[in-house]
């Protein structure tokens, strides 16, 4: 988004010690964006998107996920991501934990050109899901080019791009145990297909993030994760920066 939204910029206006950004305001402390570790990584992966590094606002948003990945590498296993575009919230959280000396594994899996027709439901149709997803390769808010991903994540060795669509390509990750999964494709059945996938995989305590998971239309992916989450048997944390967390339950 090249424009700030007016009623953030009147909220922080009226009220200058809000938080107003990125369809949250709230009157709690963000005093975590003071955080000298946290404006490293978030400026690491805001430069993943190249000259238009104020699209996004979402600092509350990358303070939950460095949050959990940081949680995360405390456990046995490597981190997923599915649906990955420039790689922000990825390039903060290597940043954040540096990265290779983890000695984790970090795949990144996407179309890297939008939506793929073949898994996007009759209701995202209708809503016009895939139109949104062309004028957001357009307008640049998609990336559209796997070679611009390659270049932000060349200064790690321990990650791997997949390209391609979610569910064909689950199977070219071949960790053996799974800490932390981001999955933001925008699209409930991928979605669906990558959480089922790894679950088994995920390690005990384990983080599951849903980044999509309580934002207004995107109902159909939230009905679909409920119903997969009373499946799995374990329930999902709804945030207010609408997000959904899950953390896998000990054996």
């Amino acid at each position: 988004m090249r424009w700030v939204r007016a009623e953030y910029w009147l909220a922080r206006k009226l009220l200058p010690d809000v938080y107003s950004n990125d369809a949250l305001i709230t009157f709690n402390t963000h005093g975590f964006m003071d955080d000298p570790a946290f404006r490293r990584a978030y400026e690491r992966g805001a430069r993943a998107l190249g000259e238009d590094q104020d699209w996004y606002q979402w600092h509350w948003r990358v303070h939950v996920g460095l949050w959990a990945a940081a949680n995360a590498s405390r456990l046995e296993g490597d981190f997923v991501e599915c649906g990955v575009s420039y790689g922000f919230l990825s390039s903060a959280i290597m940043e954040y934990l540096d990265w290779d000396r983890l000695g984790k594994t970090f795949y990144l899996l996407d179309t890297f050109t939008g939506l793929d027709p073949r898994f996007v439901t009759a209701g995202e149709r209708e809503s016009g899901a895939l139109e949104a997803s062309q004028a957001h390769l357009r307008d640049g808010l998609y990336v559209d080019s796997v070679e611009s991903v390659r270049a932000n994540f060349a200064e790690w060795s321990n990650h791997r791009i997949i390209v391609g669509a979610v569910p064909e390509t689950l199977d070219q990750v071949d960790a053996d145990e799974v800490a932390y999964l981001h999955i933001d494709m925008n699209c409930a059945p991928p979605e669906v297909a990558a959480l089922r996938h790894f679950w088994p995989r995920m390690t005990p305590g384990g983080y599951v993030l849903l980044d999509d998971y309580a934002n207004r239309g995107r109902e159909e992916q939230r009905d679909a994760m409920d119903e997969l989450a009373v499946e799995l048997g374990v329930p999902i944390c709804t945030l207010p920066t609408g997000q959904g967390l899950i953390i896998k339950p000990a054996r």
